[in-house]
């Protein structure tokens, strides 16, 4: 079994910029990351962009290269398409056992951290499960990835990357037909007192200020306070119908790609039970941190989007000061060190946090997908309704874990990670509790499918 001083998983902003601040004082680190290269999702394929797409994606994307360099200037070389299924912690430091190709195999250190990001928040809409419905994250995957633009799509929801998406998009040569938003006037109103304080955050600030324009100058066209998204079509997506100021409206489109924000990926801060608190204005759950990212397990970390939702540039400093805490707990560097290379970016952190109370009033998610129609599919896997799990409440199912045995929703192939947070928020309004006394699903290893074969391909003697 390989062992080193630091584990981090996930290959995004946070983790290469954890890697880096450790490795730089010093200490070995083992990163793993499920992509076939480093850059997590905010910069996938970063190290394969030409100058065409990096023009295309805009120079933040392109800043994850610095980061890729960083790290390979550090002798930090990612394990790619290295899946991890289980972690266990002890008193004398922490196991990660993981896949890549086809096998397994360990790797074991003294502190562990956790940069796996954000997954966005499930939309489920009637019509959502058709084909040509994705989320826009997905869309942008594909953009990064292959260059692949999504043809004649309208682009529905709430949040700001669909106008990052967009400008995207009409760079590429192929602009969305529309972008149907689901918030309103009224929302932008109940944001505005948070907004002197998150000026502090200026930078992000005038960026999406920016985006805004580059829209209007493409003539893309924008529509606000739409309601009751309906994604019409029999075996493929055909139109995107919606309310607006009680008119019905229809856009016909071969592609709809739906955004309603990201949400915190706490599936592997779960099943380490770690201790998790409802963030009300993300409408998610956020493992409980210190002002360093360590968590509620000793000499665990988490950093980036999977501590709570700030973006990448606020991703980058929380992994930087994970590295220095973990620097300094192995004994690498002194306080006093530690607090000297933390100061700046403790600041870009507070200042790229400080916008994130006025994007959340701003930019909620929608009534509709926080409370699903009764014949809408919440649970892709297991085919389960928003219907059922009220039906189940009446029955007297009173929390998440208790709803698999009543359906199997949240046992399919992505063990909850999609379908969760709906469950809660469903059997939270059937019985008038909070989400946070509700609760969520319990994890258990593996956390990703695994096969037997790959269990054998363990060396004796190291049973995870």
């Amino acid at each position: 079994m390989r062992a080193v001083d630091l584990i981090v998983i996930g290959a995004g902003p946070a983790g290469m910029a954890a890697a880096v601040e450790a490795a730089g004082a010093g200490l070995s680190v083992a990163m793993l990351d499920e992509q076939a290269a480093p850059g997590g999702q905010i910069y996938r394929a970063v190290t394969g962009a030409g100058a065409g797409r990096g023009d295309v994606l805009g120079k933040d994307y392109l800043h994850g290269a610095s980061l890729v360099e960083a790290m390979s200037a550090l002798g930090v070389s990612p394990l790619c398409r290295a899946v991890v299924w289980n972690i266990a912690p002890d008193a004398e430091g922490i196991t990660v056992t993981y896949s890549q190709d086809g096998r397994a195999a360990q790797v074991r250190a003294a502190r562990l951290v956790l940069a796996t990001g954000a997954l966005e928040r499930p939309v489920p809409i009637p019509g959502w499960t058709l084909p040509g419905v994705m989320t826009a994250g997905a869309g942008q995957i594909l953009l990064k990835a292959s260059g692949v633009v999504a043809q004649r799509a309208v682009l529905a929801g709430s949040g700001p990357l669909l106008y990052l998406l967009a400008v995207q998009m009409v760079r590429a040569g192929q602009p969305p037909l529309a972008l149907v938003e689901t918030q309103g006037a009224g929302d932008m109103w109940r944001a505005l007192p948070h907004l002197a304080r998150g000026l502090r955050g200026w930078r992000t600030l005038a960026k999406g200020v920016a985006l805004l324009a580059q829209l209007r100058r493409a003539g893309v066209r924008r529509i606000t306070g739409a309601g009751d998204l309906v994604v019409e079509g029999d075996a493929h997506a055909a139109a995107l119908r919606f309310t607006v100021g009680g008119q019905v409206r229809r856009i016909a489109c071969d592609t709809v790609l739906l955004h309603q924000g990201v949400v915190p990926n706490t599936q592997i801060s779960r099943a380490l039970r770690m201790e998790h608190d409802w963030r009300a204005g993300q409408h998610a759950f956020t493992p409980r941190l210190d002002a360093w990212g360590e968590s509620t397990v000793p000499g665990v970390f988490v950093a980036g989007d999977g501590a709570g939702i700030a973006g990448a540039a606020a991703a980058e400093q929380a992994g930087r000061l994970a590295g220095l805490q973990v620097a300094h707990q192995l004994g690498r560097i002194d306080a006093a060190a530690r607090e000297a290379r933390a100061r700046g970016p403790a600041a870009r952190l507070a200042a790229e946090r400080a916008l994130r109370p006025f994007l959340e009033v701003a930019y909620p998610p929608a009534p509709q997908v926080l409370s699903p129609a009764d014949t809408t599919i919440i649970c892709r896997c297991e085919e389960v309704t928003a219907g059922q799990v009220r039906g189940w409440a009446k029955l007297g199912c009173m929390g998440p874990n208790q709803t698999k045995a009543f359906g199997r929703v949240g046992m399919g192939p992505c063990q909850g990670r999609f379908c969760g947070l709906s469950v809660t928020a469903l059997l939270a309004q059937a019985h008038g509790m909070t989400p946070e006394a509700v609760g969520a699903y319990r994890v258990r290893p593996p956390y990703k499918p695994v096969t037997l074969g790959e269990l054998a391909s363990l060396d004796a003697g190291e049973t995870p």
